[in-house]
């Protein structure tokens, strides 16, 4: 069956970093997968987290930054990461700020993300 999704969810975070989800959970019910389209400022950055899920991260523009117990992993535009379940990471942006796209297998969840 086809589905249109016809615009994003808009999911609110603190921090100035906007996150529309064209799949998954909130935008279209789907729990296998979440597709998001994120847009960091400056400097931002997140608790650490241990998630249940897979993410795939592909960096559009800017920096991703993803620390973790092996050390610290600098992502730049037109370079993707991949983080495990159960590897504890903490993502940030670099000076310029990021553009991303994340991908989580499954679907991102606030219970999910295992945050610290």
């Amino acid at each position: 069956m086809v589905r249109k999704i016809g615009a994003p969810a808009r999911i609110p975070v603190p921090g100035g970093k906007l996150i529309d989800e064209h799949v998954g959970r909130v935008s279209s019910g789907d729990e296998a997968i979440s597709i998001a389209h994120m847009v960091a400022p400056p400097g931002w950055e997140e608790p650490p987290q241990t998630p249940a899920f897979t993410e795939y991260t592909v960096v559009l523009r800017g920096t991703v930054i993803v620390a973790h117990d092996e050390g610290t992993t600098l992502v730049e535009a037109g370079q993707s990461v991949v983080t495990s379940p159960g590897e504890k990471v903490r993502y940030s942006a670099g000076p310029e700020g990021a553009e991303y796209i994340a991908v989580c297998l499954p679907a991102f969840s606030p219970d999910g993300a295992g945050r610290d």
